[in-house]
């Protein structure tokens, strides 16, 4: 099963207040075979020494875009090349970690410090960029990929070193987008997300490239490891997905009047088994720190599905002659149940289908007007307290149980803008409707458009940096995948094989090598329909790979239309490369400081011609 307490990262520090690593996005791994590359109080050092220098580059506030433009005079190629120097020789690889770091302490400084909160954010911006600009200058790509975006680190807090992350993670859980969007950096997560670079078995610490991405040999990639790359898992979920919401269409569209289950309804039944199995597992070893948005949504699904099998479990109780007409009311039940759940089964759709980019983006908005909304829902609960007490109050004649329906029920219609006054002119008339008139004013016009006016923000901040949100998200489910693997990949609901063919009768007696080998069995054996068709289409990629390695390219190029003729044109000796020099603009510097520096070069010029002018004269003085 997959070590979900590991992958939650769950540990004593966090628990002793630790709070900044507890906000992370995502769970880490505490592993205690991972260990940090560099000593943990070297790393600390480097990422003090880049927060003093980033300190003293911007020591007062600045516009946010003077630190992001292109031709930044804040971030200039010194500070860049100052930065990257910041570890030395010995932990140069770390900077681009401690930089996030940096960002982490920035972001947390202003939040403790809000009258200097822009200055702070800036700042955070500032390491941002900077990790960019290190990533994206790096020209060595395996040093790159395996030392500055994949290696591990740790920092001292309090005199313990905290769990070891590496820049991909450490990016993804500050949800720091612009290091995110870095070419460098998608191409590392386009590696981890097709299985190019796995995580070393031996040395977990440590990703390493998969030895068979060149290797052409069909059977070579029929193997039951390539499970746990991102991408065959990512596939075998919207699979499993698909194939439960055809289940659940064919079950509630052949009723069985009987109230018999059929085969479908077996088999949806089965899978709704082990996805609620796969959830409380994660949630017994993990805690509460497991809960989010789709878990809820996941168990609630799960609950309705759950009561739909029990009331069907007592129709069946009852005989099929039954004249009390028991059993047939409890199979209606159960039907209900299960209709009613139609538009969460195809909502769960969602949630695998966010690697595709528009589903994606438009998944990051809702979450945003999630979060937005608690805003909203937290002063109407606090409204209608004080509302449905007053009315309360002022109706003294009727039962309180039945005019708190009453009043719950037309405020609520308030809230869906179906506001109801007949009712209210009997609470001590006139106080009763003139409340009401308010409650309904405060609701509809002032809370609801603040709603408007909260949503309208978060479209727009998302679709404006859409693009770049979308790869986060995408990293995000690359990370989740690949951040705590599972030696053993069986997805729900094979996770019933393993936990009742495997686990139980075999585990607890059985040789660790002995017990692996089975596992790699079970598992051959259960995905050997998509193994087939993934080995299939690794051996094409074998040969693109082949091909490029032997033209010097990089193994994932692709050659496009412009690339076709590349070579059968010469632009030094035709003359278009030095007619193309002699008019390209300078976009690095801008057009006042290239004016200035021909201006300074024209004085000087100037001043020499001047001078050489004395001295033809007979000296400085002009001779005697």
């Amino acid at each position: 099963m997959v070590q979900w307490k590991k992958l939650f990262g769950l540990d004593n520090q966090d628990r002793r207040g630790f709070r900044d690593e507890m906000r992370r996005l995502l769970p880490s791994n505490t592993n205690d075979l991972i260990t940090s590359a560099m000593p943990p109080a070297a790393v600390t050092k480097v990422a003090l020494r880049l927060k003093y220098q980033i300190e003293q580059v911007i020591p007062c506030q600045l516009e946010e875009w003077k630190v992001t433009k292109a031709n930044s005079p804040v971030i200039t190629r010194k500070v860049i090349r100052t930065a990257k120097e910041a570890g030395g020789k010995d932990h140069e690889a770390c900077v681009v970690y401690c930089l996030l770091v940096c960002y982490r302490w920035f972001k947390r400084q202003a939040s403790l410090e809000l009258w200097d909160a822009d200055l702070h954010n800036v700042r955070a911006v500032a390491c941002e960029v900077l990790a960019k600009q290190l990533i994206e200058l790096e020209e060595d790509q395996e040093y790159l990929l395996q030392d500055l975006l994949l290696k591990r680190y740790s920092i001292l807090v309090n005199g313990e070193e905290t769990e070891p992350a590496n820049a991909v993670e450490r990016a993804v859980d500050l949800h720091a987008l612009r290091v995110i969007g870095s070419s460098g950096y998608q191409k590392c997560i386009s590696y981890l997300w097709k299985g190019w670079l796995i995580q070393d078995d031996q040395y977990p610490s440590n990703f390493i490239a998969w030895d068979n991405k060149a290797n052409t040999n069909y059977w070579d990639h029929f193997d039951p490891d390539r499970m746990r790359a991102p991408l065959y898992q990512n596939a075998v979920q919207i699979f499993f997905s698909i194939f439960y919401l055809a289940l659940y269409t064919g079950a509630i569209n052949t009723i069985n009047s009987t109230g018999d289950l059929d085969v479908v309804e077996g088999i949806l039944y089965l899978m709704t088994a082990g996805f609620i199995f796969d959830e409380v597992a994660k949630f017994w070893k993990v805690g509460r720190y497991y809960i989010g948005f789709w878990n809820v949504f996941n168990l609630t699904l799960y609950a309705l599905l759950c009561v739909s099998f029990v009331t069907r479990l007592i129709a069946l109780g009852y005989p099929v002659g039954d004249d009390s007409g028991q059993r047939r009311k409890f199979n209606e039940l159960s039907y209900n149940f299960l209709a009613f759940s139609a538009p969460m089964f195809w909502m769960r759709l969602l949630l695998y289908l966010d690697t595709i980019r528009f589903f994606g983006a438009m998944l990051v908005v809702l979450k945003v007007m999630m979060k937005e909304s608690l805003i909203f829902f937290a002063l109407l609960i606090i409204i209608m307290v004080g509302f449905l007490q007053a009315f309360i109050g002022l109706d003294q004649i009727d039962d309180n149980a039945r005019v708190t329906n009453f009043i719950v029920q037309a405020m609520l219609n308030s809230v869906m803008q179906s506001p109801d006054f007949g009712g209210f002119e009997n609470f001590a008339p006139p106080f009763g409707l003139i409340l009401y008139y308010i409650f309904t004013f405060v609701v509809m016009v002032v809370l609801l458009n603040i709603l408007i006016a909260l949503y309208n923000s978060a479209y727009a901040d998302i679709t404006d940096n859409a693009i770049d949100e979308y790869m986060a998200l995408f990293s995000l489910k690359t990370i989740q995948f690949v951040r705590a693997p599972d030696e053993n990949v069986f997805i729900a609901p094979f996770n019933l094989v393993e936990v009742f063919c495997l686990i139980l009768p075999f585990e607890w007696w059985m040789s660790t090598s002995r017990y692996e080998r089975l596992n790699n069995y079970v598992m051959g054996f259960l995905y050997s329909p998509l193994l087939l068709i993934t080995a299939y289409v690794e051996t094409r990629q074998a040969h693109k790979v082949k091909h490029n390695r032997r033209h010097g390219e990089s193994d994932e190029d692709t050659t496009e239309e412009w690339e076709q003729m590349a070579s059968e044109v010469d632009f030094e000796s035709d003359g278009w490369a030095k007619k193309v020099e002699g008019t390209k603009p300078n976009v690095e510097t801008d057009v006042a400081v290239v004016e200035i520096r021909e201006l300074r070069e024209q004085v000087e010029e100037l001043k020499k011609m001047v001078a050489e002018g004395k001295e033809k004269e007979g000296g400085p003085n002009g001779g005697t």
